[in-house]
């Protein structure tokens, strides 16, 4: 991961690196998204979860292409074992695993770098552009 970083300056100074503009860093959730939905309470499921066919084709594919692809799971630290020996199973390329995400869903990511969000609806394609209604902070240039 850190090979594709590339020094930033802002007014003389280093700031947070950024990926090239060619490189997305994908950031992927496993229940639900790209396996059947397990829940925490019920690890014992989590090696035998049905893996979605086109997520892991789209998601190898997208690595081999050069994007970055970390998982990032509601699933804790004690299901980590578990989870990267069903990620190798199947095969799935990846660049890291990060436990721990809040549960529950309802996500508002707040960050200075661009986050672009894409909600699974049980499909993974290529990704297109659609023309959608965003909250963003009141920076005074917006309609009422």
């Amino acid at each position: 991961m850190e090979d594709f970083l590339k020094e930033k300056i802002e007014n003389g100074e280093k700031v947070s690196p950024i990926l090239p503009v060619d490189v997305k860093n994908y950031l992927i959730d496993i229940d639900g998204t790209i396996c059947d939905d397990i829940p925490n309470e019920e690890p014992e499921r989590m090696l035998t979860a049905a893996v979605y066919p086109d997520a892991l084709i789209t998601l190898n594919k997208w690595y081999d292409e050069g994007h970055i692809i970390t998982f990032f799971t509601s699933r804790t630290e004690e299901h980590r074992e578990y989870t990267e020996i069903w990620l190798e199973k199947y095969g799935f390329k990846y660049h890291g695993l990060l436990m721990g995400k809040p549960r529950g869903g309802n996500y508002h990511w707040i960050d200075n770098h661009l986050v672009k969000a894409t909600r699974y609806n049980g499909k993974f394609t290529d990704l297109v552009e659609k023309t959608v209604s965003i909250e963003v902070f009141d920076d005074g240039n917006h309609d009422s």
